[in-house]
């Protein structure tokens, strides 16, 4: 075990992988030799050389569509989309694409895909590096979306997604890079280095796409929620007394039923919490799924807590980015209702 920030535990997923197969590729924009706008891939193409990691145009549609053809061929690309933001031109080679090749080629083809973004709010980015758009790749059959919210399993996603023989959405919440933010933006944050979810396996290191994790038990109400939220939620929690049962999604699609059913079915209650916008956001369909499963067992009803529905604001995050006074305030009403 060795203590890293996540931006380390990527790089260290991607170097594990890239020494044990020959297959695997690194590219995007800045990534070869400048290492990332994070410096995520920072070193690789110095190990691997230039023909394994590798800058790319300015060009995101290019990136994705370059990397499907690889997959298609039999290599396996792991792509960085500098900002999640800057997804919107690849769109359609994802979802057209990457997401239909198996089922279009009736299984004659797949594509072992993974698309790398930064993702969320927390560092004053505003409209253009700041959104959450999980709920666009969550929508769409064939492909599977995952959201870490430490190193530990940042590293362990990553490698089971570069292996997965179908493409991956891997966002990262860039807020977590460097340490746990629990949404108290004039609190330091605590270092990975002194956490113990800090603490990552050496090696090669897997968590099964699909597999939720409880960070905290309780027994009053369940919260589901992922990436930077878990950190959020565990402070609410806290801060508000209340004793919640908090399950880290991990994995959107395919998602681990089994875990959040048994909860919800124990608590009775249940506050979902995303930073993207409410509308039509993932948690919407979390909501359903809970309805539709744990009906008879539910004391009050389903909460949510997500960001305004408006875009990003350049100013006034704090107002906007939904932190533990809110999540809070919902534990609060739930447990009352």
């Amino acid at each position: 075990m060795t203590r890293r920030t996540m931006i380390e535990a990527i790089r260290d997923a991607m170097d594990v992988m890239m020494s044990r197969d020959n297959d695997v590729v690194v590219f995007g924009e800045d990534v070869g030799y400048f290492g990332g706008v994070f410096r995520a891939s920072q070193g690789l193409q110095a190990k691997y050389g230039t023909s394994r990691c590798f800058d790319t145009p300015i060009s995101e549609l290019g990136i994705v569509g370059i990397a499907v053809g690889m997959a298609a061929y039999g290599l396996k690309p792991c792509v960085e989309i500098q900002f999640a933001d800057y997804m919107y031109p690849a769109y359609d080679q994802i979802v057209s694409e990457a997401a239909r090749l198996r089922y279009r080629s009736n299984g004659q083809f797949t594509c072992p895909l993974v698309v790398r973004m930064p993702t969320g709010g927390g560092i004053f980015g505003g409209q253009t590096h700041s959104q959450s758009p999980e709920a666009l790749f969550t929508h769409v059959c064939g492909i599977k979306t995952v959201v870490p919210s430490n190193p530990r399993d940042a590293k362990g996603l990553l490698i089971s997604a570069i292996e997965d023989p179908d493409p991956v959405i891997f966002l990262e919440p860039k807020r977590l890079y460097n340490g746990p933010f629990d949404g108290h933006h004039d609190r330091p944050v605590t270092p990975w280095s002194k956490h113990d979810l800090g603490e990552v396996d050496d090696g090669h290191f897997a968590i099964p796409l699909g597999s939720a994790a409880i960070r905290r038990h309780g027994e009053a109400v369940t919260i589901l929620a992922y990436g930077t939220m878990v950190h959020v939620a565990e402070t609410a929690a806290t801060e508000a007394g209340v004793d919640a049962e908090i399950i880290d999604l991990r994995s959107l699609l395919p998602l681990d039923l089994d875990t959040i059913e048994a909860s919800v079915k124990k608590t009775g209650r249940c506050v979902i919490v995303h930073e993207a916008t409410l509308t039509s956001g993932f948690g919407a369909e979390l909501c359903a799924l809970v309805q539709t499963r744990c009906f008879y067992h539910l004391e009050a009803p389903i909460a949510r807590v997500a960001g305004w529905d408006t875009p990003y604001p350049h100013a006034q995050e704090w107002d906007y980015f939904p932190g533990p006074a809110r999540v809070s305030r919902a534990l609060i009403e739930t447990l009352e209702a």
